[in-house]
């Protein structure tokens, strides 16, 4: 009896490993570096250098738990698409391995878990702020825009971009202008960092029906896009230094890096149809955010000293 107890609990490891990572996987982790960055950043500088630990961490905890909402319910409703697409098919729910009412209840759970954590620990401005970006993000973009618009990413960028406002509300309480430049920030930058990967994955979109511009459009008329976005990113960064919100380490860092991704822009602008180009891109987009908000960081050291 001892030894079917034990392999039956041998057994049941493995089985429970494998579905706590479906549901881990449900949250899209790896797409999360980058919000906990921006939110990182806007809480560091919000606080002139100064962020109480406590608050920093649940701050992000509260982030990171809206954010493997957000992703849940989309994978939840993307379903039928993923179920099309190459990259996504194998993912828990189009492959079966979680049923549809499982996901709805855990993104609801995570939704929920992080208005609490934010409200209690932080503030209600950042709680609702946060929850704001859930419903963006599930209602606008994937339920409506994803499917209907070329546009999609354009407006749909906008969920991406609360995250800073959540960290500075987290700090402040309100919201000033350096907040809404941030979030200019991540808002233009989204149109060419995932209309670079949607040019490198277009089939896929093609086969779901899902009207990205690069299938809508075609590649030449993307990377134009690409290129306008980054042409106008470029000078918005800048303007943290006028605010007095930024000192001249970030502007110059600032300045350099939009050069940087300038240039990886106009190299895909020459040569829109070639899948290396776009992959560069797509991978110096997010080089770029992240050492601009390293930039904004080390730059608060000196400035706030």
């Amino acid at each position: 009896m001892q030894e079917t107890l034990f392999s039956r609990a041998e057994r049941s490891v493995p089985r429970l490993s494998a579905a706590l990572n479906d549901y881990y996987q449900l949250t899209k982790p790896r797409i999360q570096v980058l919000l906990l960055i921006t939110t990182a950043g806007a809480m560091w500088i919000a606080g002139k250098g100064h962020v109480e630990p406590l608050l920093l961490l649940v701050t992000l905890l509260g982030g990171t738990l809206a954010a493997s909402s957000a992703n849940a319910f989309n994978c939840l409703i993307d379903r039928d698409i993923d179920l099309l697409m190459e990259r996504t098919r194998r993912r828990a729910i189009p492959a079966g391995r979680i049923l549809p009412w499982q996901a709805a209840l855990f993104a609801t759970a995570l939704g929920v878990a992080s208005f609490a954590v934010l409200a209690a620990f932080a503030n209600l401005f950042a709680a609702l702020l946060a929850i704001s970006g859930i419903g963006f993000y599930v209602v606008i973009y994937t339920l409506w825009l994803k499917r209907t618009t070329t546009q999609n990413i354009v407006i749909g960028g906008a969920a991406g971009a609360i995250p800073p406002l959540v960290g500075w509300a987290a700090v402040t309480g309100d919201l000033g202008w350096s907040a809404w430049v941030l979030f200019g920030i991540i808002f233009l930058w989204t149109p060419p960092h995932f209309w670079a990967l949607a040019m490198m994955i277009r089939e896929d979109y093609r086969k779901a029906g899902v009207p990205m511009l690069p299938v809508v459009a075609g590649d030449e008329a993307t990377a134009r896009q690409i290129f306008i976005y980054t042409l106008v990113l470029v000078p918005v960064t800048l303007v943290l230094y006028p605010l007095g919100t930024m000192g001249w380490i970030y502007l110059l860092a600032a300045g350099a890096l939009g050069l940087w991704l300038t240039h990886g822009a106009f190299r895909l602008l020459k040569a829109p149809n070639d899948r290396k180009e776009s992959r560069s891109l797509f991978k110096r987009s997010i080089f770029y955010l992240m050492l601009l908000f390293v930039a904004m960081g080390i730059d608060s050291i000196f400035l706030f000293a």
